[in-house]
C-alpha cells in the first residue's frame, strides 16, 4: 500500500505545486528552460503512475465500508459525464462556459463514481486520493487565476464532437474494463 500512497502523493504534489506556488514554477522554468521543466514534470507523472499501478497490484485490499452501489446507471452516468468533461477540457466547447475546470471536475466525478462501488482500502487511497487532489486543485487554480471570464460561445458542432468522443471513450473503457483493470463493470 505504501507504494500506491507514494504514487498518489507524488502525482498530487507534482500537479499542486504549480497551482499553489506559481512563482516557484516560474523560477524553475527560467532556470531550467520550459522544455526541460516539462520533461521533468512528465517524468515525475510517469513515475507516479508506475508507483500507483504497481502499488495497486501489490496491495491487499481490506474492506473499510460497504459500498452503497454495485454499479448501475448512477455510476455509469457519473463516469460518462467525466469522460465528456475530460474531452471538453482539451478543446474549445460551450461546456467550458459552464464548467471552469472540466478536467479536474472529471477527475472528481470519476473518483466519486468509483468510491460509490468500491469500499476497500486500495480504492479509498486511489480514488479518494485523486478525488481530493482534484478538489484541492480546483480551489487553488481559482485562487491563483482570480475572477473567471467565461469563454466566448462556439459552434454547437464542437459540443457534438466532444460528446461523441467522450461517448466512444466511455464505451471502450466500459467494454474493456475487466480486461484492463480486472474488475467487471456493473
Amino acid at each position: 500500500m505504501t507504494m500506491m500512497i507514494g504514487g498518489v502523493l507524488l502525482f498530487s504534489a507534482a500537479h499542486l505545486l504549480p497551482s499553489a506556488m506559481p512563482l516557484v514554477r516560474k523560477q524553475a522554468i527560467e532556470k531550467l528552460g520550459f522544455n526541460l521543466y516539462r520533461g521533468l514534470f512528465s517524468l515525475t507523472i510517469i513515475a507516479s503512475l508506475v508507483l500507483i499501478v504497481f502499488g495497486w497490484k501489490a496491495a491487499t485490499p481490506a474492506s473499510v465500508y460497504s459500498a452503497p452501489l454495485r454499479g448501475g446507471p448512477i455510476v455509469s452516468a457519473l463516469v460518462f459525464v467525466a469522460f465528456v468533461l475530460f474531452v471538453a477540457s482539451q478543446s474549445k466547447t460551450n461546456i467550458r462556459r459552464y464548467v471552469r475546470h472540466p478536467q479536474m471536475t472529471a477527475a472528481a466525478l470519476w473518483a466519486v463514481a468509483h468510491l460509490l462501488v468500491n469500499g476497500d482500502s486500495r480504492s479509498i487511497v486511489l480514488f479518494g486520493g485523486l478525488g481530493l487532489w482534484a478538489v484541492i486543485e480546483i480551489v487553488l487554480c481559482n485562487r491563483r487565476d482570480g475572477a473567471r471570464e467565461k469563454p466566448a460561445p462556439v459552434a454547437s458542432l464542437q459540443d457534438a464532437v466532444t460528446l461523441v468522443i467522450g461517448a466512444v471513450g466511455f464505451a471502450l473503457i466500459w467494454y474493456f474494463h475487466q480486461a484492463l483493470f480486472g474488475v467487471p463493470t456493473g
